[in-house]
């Protein structure tokens, strides 16, 4: 099986038929009678997914990326034969474990002991079996006092914990999880996680979905980005995950940026010089807010004087959207002398090659007396711009200009440093 996809998607796709209900009681025909125009769904066909091919080999972990209603979690019930697709074909080979919804398999009325044997049956485990791994289910799980307990008193976090445990502890060949991992508390979700890193590190198969991209970037090998139910891009996770954030920036920017710009901001100073218009600008001079790392990006401010006023001082702030400050540069710092300044004026600070890595980024921009703490005009965080992809690194705040370097190991001889 080693070198045979375990799971295969071969062009499938998946349909729902939506019908309209009659009302059957008095209360629903009063309220078909207000919601029949807007609320009730007409009949039609929701296609759920469609022709999506990929594989998944011996080992790998594949993760799956997409909006809400993409179609993620119908490729995953795909993938455990909860569902049949409408066409296409999907192959799966060896034991798959899941972890989809939140008690998905579980009997109410059961408890969480027979509730483990009942899952753990199902998954084609022996009663022996079942009893040699019953302990480290439930250590993991951290119900031992509530496991006689039945389930339907369960809070989501302790369904959460004995499904998780469940499914890791049956010894799958395939092991899927939904975003599933979000429900629960931190430290719990942490143990999770690593447990997952550990089972990769068995050589088990893992198909996992999730909004956190900085998990799946650590824990996945490649990603498939599925797009109102179509395979958008599918290959290696740097790969995939760059142009995911990218496209989920770049449609993002307009709606934040138009709500910054709406946003009320602080500001203050006496006026005696006015920052009138903030641009950002590409190499061509061209106004965007959305830049890639290493571009050209220069920040513009432009002001009116309103009386002679000696070498003020223009400064800038640059925030990340978490409230990281990035940096503060001003004229007075760069050694810049405007000399008297009147009237109207532009200002502009050049960045050769942007060095922030993809986020959503707020800007002050000031103008105050280069001697005196005396603010002319101050508009604080009121600007934004959003970086998005262009780069090669993948975590933290900035891209350094630096290279990395391998030598082969060489036989260093040591010398006796030991006084005699």
């Amino acid at each position: 099986m080693g070198d045979q996809p375990v799971i295969k998607f071969e062009n499938v796709s998946k349909r729902f038929a939506f019908r309209r209900d009659e009302p059957q009681t008095i209360l629903e025909q009063f309220a078909s009678f207000f919601t029949h125009r807007h609320a009730r769904r007409k009949e039609g066909d929701l296609w759920a997914v469609r022709d999506v091919s990929f594989h998944v080999m011996p080992g790998q972990c594949l993760g799956i990326v997409g909006r809400n209603g993409s179609g993620k979690s119908t490729v995953l019930k795909l993938a455990t034969r909860i569902l049949r697709p409408t066409s296409g074909r999907v192959l799966v080979r060896g034991r798959v474990s899941a972890l989809l919804e939140l008690g998905a398999g579980f009997h109410p009325d059961l408890t969480g002991r027979e509730n483990i044997y009942l899952n753990a049956s199902v998954l084609g485990l022996t009663r022996s079996e079942i009893e040699a791994t019953f302990d480290e289910v439930v250590a993991f799980s951290e119900l031992e006092e509530f496991i006689d307990m039945p389930v339907k008193h369960y809070s989501s976090g302790m369904y959460m914990r004995l499904g998780f445990s469940v499914a890791i502890h049956v010894k799958p060949d395939v092991l899927i999880v939904d975003e599933i991992l979000a429900v629960g508390d931190q430290a719990f979700q942490a143990k999770c996680v690593d447990k997952i890193y550990d089972l990769k590190g068995e050589g088990t198969t893992i198909i996992i979905v999730s909004h956190n991209l900085d998990m799946m970037r650590n824990l996945c090998t490649h990603l498939v980005w599925l797009d109102h139910g179509r395979v958008r891009l599918s290959g290696p996770v740097e790969e995939v995950a760059g142009q995911y954030m990218a496209y989920s920036h770049h449609r993002q920017s307009g709606q934040m940026d138009l709500a910054a710009r709406n946003e009320s901001f602080r500001r203050w100073g006496d006026g005696a010089i006015e920052i009138t218009a903030v641009r950002f600008l590409n190499a061509a001079g061209e106004e965007q807010d959305v830049f890639q790392t290493g571009e050209p990006m220069t920040i513009e401010m432009a002001y009116i004087a309103h009386k002679p006023v000696e070498n003020p001082e223009f400064g800038l702030g640059i925030y990340r959207n978490d409230g990281i400050h990035i940096n503060g540069p001003n004229t007075r710092v760069a050694g810049m002398n405007l000399g008297v300044v009147e009237g109207p004026g532009v200002v502009r600070y050049h960045i050769e090659k942007l060095p922030l890595l993809p986020a959503q980024y707020r800007v002050t921009t000031a103008v105050h007396d280069s001697k005196l703490p005396l603010a002319y005009d101050h508009h604080e965080l009121a600007y934004s711009f959003r970086v998005a992809g262009g780069n090669r690194e993948l975590y933290g705040i900035i891209e350094m200009p630096a290279h990395w370097e391998h030598t082969k190991s060489v036989k260093i001889e040591q010398q006796n440093t030991i006084s005699q």
